[in-house]
């Protein structure tokens, strides 16, 4: 991996985490497109990354984050249902992610769902749009929507925004709390990630991986910055039927690609 393969890959990390397009979807269009070759640290580069978009969820929003402890509660409560389930269906995503159709279906499934959402959910007469009002119960709810984003494509945003709009959320306020969820859930996947890979495989890094891996992080962190930023102002005055058209296509391509047989040579259990 170059340096430019890893800042490209930086910026798809940060454009899609937190938008519900499938982040996994595009890393692995950009691997595939750019010829990156699967290994181990190739692995560790795309979940390590997310890192700096974490970090950008905790600077735009570290008010939030010092109000209360029943945040984290709550916040805590809704991460459950992943950790749970993760455990006992790891060996069946893991072969689910051996299949790169699998994140096309997902794409198209979910982007045929979202062209809906605004007339079924966003057009209610009362949305709640105070996260503080989120109670445990309905903070659960919506981390088991979370399990679902464990299917390759389905995406973690989207998954986690629908279950938001499910508790009568506004969509603001269901993005955020998507952001908010993201922290403990992206923390706990990458350091999952980095303990196998240095106590498992007896992986270590190089000066240049840590070059490649600083880097990342950095560019991550900008580009999750200024996405989260646009999405919450795009949300709030367009909803989320373009979301929807833009899974449905990306899914195509990939469907075709994979027709072809041009991920022939891409790991997609690296992604």
């Amino acid at each position: 991996m170059s340096l430019f393969h890893a800042i490209i890959l930086a910026i798809i990390e940060g454009l899609t985490e937190f938008l519900p397009v499938s982040s996994t979807g595009h890393m692995i269009i950009g691997s595939a497109t750019m010829g990156i070759a699967a290994n181990p640290f190739v692995k560790v580069f795309t979940v390590a990354i997310q890192f700096g978009a974490i970090l950008s969820v905790l600077v735009l929003y570290w008010q939030r984050f010092l109000q209360s402890l029943d945040f984290y509660y709550k916040l805590f409560i809704a991460f459950l249902p992943a950790v749970f389930f993760g455990f006992f269906l790891k060996p069946y995503v893991d072969e689910l992610l051996e299949h790169v159709e699998v994140v096309g279906l997902a794409l198209i499934a979910g982007g045929i769902l979202f062209l809906f959402l605004d007339d079924v959910f966003v057009r209610r007469s009362q949305l709640d749009s105070d996260i503080s009002h989120i109670t445990t119960r309905r903070a659960f709810k919506i981390g088991l929507f979370q399990v679902i984003a464990m299917v390759p494509g389905v995406s973690r945003s989207a998954a986690t925004i629908i279950g938001g709009l499910t508790q009568n959320l506004s969509p603001k306020t269901a993005a955020e709390f998507s952001f908010f969820l993201a922290v403990p859930t992206m923390f706990g996947a990458t350091c999952k990630t980095l303990w196998e890979y240095f106590w498992h495989e007896g992986g270590h890094f190089t000066r240049d991986e840590v070059v490649l891996l600083t880097v990342g992080n950095i560019v991550a962190f900008i580009v999750a910055m200024i996405a989260i930023r646009a999405f919450i102002q795009y949300l709030t005055k367009h909803g989320f039927k373009w979301f929807g058209y833009y899974r449905i296509v990306v899914g195509l391509i990939i469907l075709v690609l994979w027709a072809f047989g041009y991920f022939e040579d891409v790991d997609v259990a690296h992604f």
